[in-house]
């Protein structure tokens, strides 16, 4: 039997309250992952928490391949507590039905997330995206409500350069979202990537032209790293 989950979003935390407010309508949604393939990944993960124990309060990194594959990421932040969550080709959707085992129990001070693109690809609209962000920040929100929370934009991917209408959709209601949002921030490494044509740049992406090499994950390093103890 697959996997799922019924999770109901923070979204009526006053209405019986004897507010004046107008009851706003509660969403009910079975959640399962994308892929099946994720829960041999999980495992892993739980198996190293417990012969290697994550730091206290760390700073984590979750999301899809493009986290997974910063295999440079404890040594381009020495100085601060960060650990590695990514996994497969997931989307934000995966991140919210395992963060009961990948994000939860860390207790993280900052949590960066990087999901999405893989949402896109698989034909999910700008605003589903942008309605599964919320309710990762919901998840995250009703067990550790102090952690900050801040989105990594899509990148601006050759491969799929096709979506980039969508993708630009997605980062800016998430963006303007992030802004309004007291304990959300949002990192555009989208602009960053692009160059003075407003195209991808060369010379920062493997031979599949989807994910970064090591000049695309400097590129990174250098626009995250000064947030990392803010």
């Amino acid at each position: 039997m697959a996997q799922f989950r019924f999770l109901f979003p923070l979204l009526i935390s006053v209405i019986l309250a004897g507010c004046r407010t107008a009851p706003q309508e509660i969403e009910v949604r079975a959640i399962r992952p994308t892929s099946p393939n994720w829960e041999k990944e999980i495992a892993v993960f739980e198996a190293r928490d417990k012969t290697n124990p994550p730091p206290s309060n760390p700073i984590l990194f979750i999301g899809s391949s493009s986290i997974r594959m910063w295999k440079s990421l404890e040594a381009d932040f020495p100085k601060s507590p960060v650990m590695n969550r990514g996994f497969g080709g997931s989307q934000i959707i995966d991140s919210v039905f395992y963060a009961d085992r990948i994000v939860l129990p860390y207790k993280p001070r900052k949590i960066y997330l990087y999901a999405g693109g893989n949402d896109i690809n698989a034909g999910k609209s700008p605003e589903q995206v942008f309605k599964d962000f919320r309710l990762f920040v919901d998840t995250v929100r009703q067990n550790l409500p102090k952690t900050q929370i801040t989105y990594i934009s899509i990148a601006p991917n050759p491969a799929r350069w096709s979506q980039i209408e969508r993708i630009r959709a997605a980062n800016g209601l998430i963006r303007d979202y992030c802004k309004r949002s007291k304990g959300l921030s949002y990192i555009d490494v989208h602009s960053k990537m692009l160059n003075e044509k407003k195209q991808p740049k060369e010379g920062i992406y493997l031979d599949d032209r989807l994910h970064m090499n090591e000049k695309g994950y400097k590129i990174w390093k250098e626009i995250i790293g000064p947030t990392l103890e803010k």
